[in-house]
Order: structure tokens, then C-alpha cells, then sequence
């Protein structure tokens, strides 16, 4: 019998895998999840304070273009406000640089191991996705320029990386850009900037501001408001422009503009809660080191860390571990294709002792 006649999506869109979210336990079970990188220290009490605050205003349309979200921004980063978009969280902003900027026959580039909503948004445009192959899981800028074609319109860059924690130096972001022709759209995705410590990182903001090729994608999902759903990019005006003509009219709601807004203007918690990651980033990776010869924690300079074992087996059971004590943490098999990898949030303390208590009985050194 053939197939009823129906709508049917365009080429390639079946081909594409949909993007896996970090589990959660099941209902009641009271499971900490360490899986989906949340601050563990909750939101801005600003941002919370402004979030309810709109609720007297919920039958009122937002205003279209973000302006207070943005002129909080602009404040706080020293940047032009005009020069920012802001999105339905990060995600949205990468679905519009794609739509706006490939299509059938052209290329985007990434790494191996990239954010995995890369390949959604540029199979979704109709382009081809190039994969480049990484040097111990951190972006390899000469395999990546070598990778570009007379079809390249994009390069994705997460820096630092989801899910590896690895990053690019200021030095190597502009050897990219530099490598790249003035048609090739850099867009530099910092989603975790906020917790970097190497002296040598730059957010890519200054690039952003000063080439035309280059846009910087950010997002507040990480510093406390992932419920909100906010992202906001930096670039040149006539990306800008491009953006604006195609994003949806009301695309940030009226509550996650004015928290966001208040989020980005209470800088002592958001270096509270950069503080207290890089503490406990520091400490679990040198305790599991120290612990195993059998687990590996690749650098982190993100609000998590991805821990490699010997074979999927063992990150099998070091999951099954650790889901039975309480604790979900993120399996990156098949989203990333690490499959004897496992990706661990920075939590709270005694999450982050416990965690390793059980790693060290589950996975002890030979």
C-alpha cells in the first residue's frame, strides 16, 4: 500500500537529529541535575525581583526590540546598544544567523566537537555542515581554515567549547578571523564567558565591534535565567540590520527583558557565581586527577566539566553510579559521539564533593 499524499518538510529536514537536552531525574525523586550547566546559585535577586514585578503588566505586548534589554547591555559591556540583537535564548539568534546567511549549496564549518545545534540550524537553512576534526578535543584553527571551500558562508565557533570546556586564545580567534574571507561570516558563540579565568581569552566582543565578518552570540541560560530564554548577539550594523527584518516582532517576552535587563546590571552575583565555579571546576577536576588513572578531566574554563574514561562501559556505569546516588549528569555519546565521556555541571558544594566520592568508588585506579 503506498503512502497517504501529505506535507511533506523540505529535503534534508528528516536527516536532521533533534537537539537531546540534558536529563532530569523523574518527578519527586529529588535528583540534583548536573546535566544542562544551570548556575547553582539560582538567579540575580534583582532578576527575580523584576521578573515578578511584570506580572502587573502581562496584557501589554513587549516593546519589539528589546530597548531596555539592551540599553542594560550597552551599559554594561560599553557598547552601543544599536549594535545588539537579543533572541528567544541563544539558539533563536543561531537559527536567524543561518536562515539569514546559508542555504542550499553553501557550507558552514565547525568542529568536531561543537555546540550540537550547529549542525541543526545549517541542515534546517539547506546548507552542508563541514566537520573538522579537533586536536584533543579543543578547536584546531589550522584544520578549520584548511576545511574552508568557495562555499563556505559560515564558521561556527563555540568558545569555550560545549561540551569539552576547551577554548581558543585571543591570539588564535584572530589568527581565524584573519584566515578567513571578508564573505565568510564568523560567528563566535561565548555562552560561558562569564566563568573564563585564563588571562589569555578574549569574548570576541572586540572583534565583533570592529569587523565586518564577525558577530558575538551570547546568553544569560548560564548565569541564572535559563527559564527565561535569553540570548543576545553583537555585530556589525548590517548584520544587525539582516536580523532584525527576520527575527519575530515580540521575540523576547516583556518578563525576560526586564529580568534579563536587571540580570545584567547586578555584576557582584554574576562574579559570585564565577567565583564559585571556578573554585569547585578547580577542585573536582584536581581531586578526580588525583584519584584515578582510569578518568581524565579534559581543561575546563566553563561552568562544567567533561570527564573521559577508558571505554562507554565505564562512563556507563560511572552515569548509573551516580544517577542511583542522586546526581544526573549529562551522557555525551550520542549528541557528540563521546561516548566514553560524561559532562558534569559545577553545582553546589556538597554536590560536587559527592560527585566525586562516587566517581573515586566507581571508577578507582588500577
Amino acid at each position: 500500500m503506498s503512502e497517504p499524499r501529505r506535507p511533506t518538510p523540505q529535503p534534508g529536514i528528516l536527516d536532521i537529529a533533534a537537539y537531546l537536552p540534558g536529563k532530569s531525574g523523574a518527578p519527586g525523586s529529588g535528583a540534583i541535575k548536573l546535566s544542562a550547566n544551570e548556575s547553582p546559585l539560582g538567579a540575580s535577586p534583582r532578576a527575580v525581583e523584576a521578573f515578578a514585578a511584570s506580572a502587573a503588566q502581562l496584557q501589554v505586548y513587549p516593546e519589539g526590540s528589546s530597548r531596555l534589554l539592551r540599553e542594560a547591555l550597552g551599559e554594561v559591556h560599553g557598547i552601543d546598544p544599536a549594535s545588539i540583537v537579543c533572541g528567544n535564548g541563544s539558539d533563536d539568534l543561531l537559527h536567524l544567523l543561518a536562515q539569514a546567511y546559508l542555504g542550499p549549496g553553501d557550507e558552514a564549518v565547525m568542529s568536531r566537537y561543537g555546540f550540537s545545534v550547529y549542525p541543526i540550524v545549517t541542515r534546517a537553512a539547506g546548507a552542508k555542515i563541514v566537520m573538522v576534526e579537533e586536536r584533543d578535543y579543543s578547536a584546531d584553527v589550522d584544520a578549520l581554515l584548511a576545511a574552508v571551500t568557495a562555499h563556505t558562508k559560515v564558521v561556527w565557533l563555540a568558545n569555550p567549547n560545549n561540551p569539552t570546556g576547551t577554548y581558543l586564545d585571543a591570539a588564535a580567534v584572530a589568527r581565524l578571523h584573519a584566515g578567513l574571507r571578508p564573505d565568510i561570516l564568523l560567528v563566535i558563540d561565548s555562552a560561558y564567558a562569564e566563568y573564563v579565568t585564563a588571562e589569555d581569552y578574549a569574548d570576541g566582543l572586540e572583534l565583533a565591534r570592529t569587523q565586518p565578518n564577525v558577530v558575538m552570540v551570547r546568553t544569560f541560560s548560564k548565569i541564572g535565567l535559563a527559564a527565561a530564554r535569553i540570548g543576545w548577539m553583537v555585530g556589525p550594523g548590517h548584520v544587525v540590520d539582516t536580523l532584525h527584518r527576520i527575527r519575530g516582532p515580540f521575540n523576547v517576552n516583556l518578563p525576560a527583558q526586564l529580568a534579563g535587563a536587571a540580570a545584567a546590571r547586578d555584576v557582584a552575583f554574576t562574579r559570585r557565581l564565577s567565583e564559585h565555579n571556578a573554585r569547585w571546576r578547580d577542585w573536582i577536576t584536581a581531586e578526580l586527577r588525583a584519584s584515578s588513572n582510569r578518568m581524565r578531566v579534559v581543561p575546563s574554563q566553563a561552568n562544567f566539566v567533561m570527564v573521559l574514561f577508558e571505554d562507554a562501559e565505564t562512563a556507563a556505569s560511572a552515569f548509573e553510579a551516580l544517577a542511583q546516588a542522586g546526581y544526573i549528569v549529562r551522557e555525551i555519546g550520542a549528541s557528540y559521539g563521546i561516548a566514553n565521556g560524561l559532562r558534569i555541571s559545577i553545582g553546589a558544594e556538597a554536590a560536587m564533593r559527592r560527585v566525586a566520592e562516587v566517581l573515586k568508588s566507581t571508577v578507582p585506579a588500577k
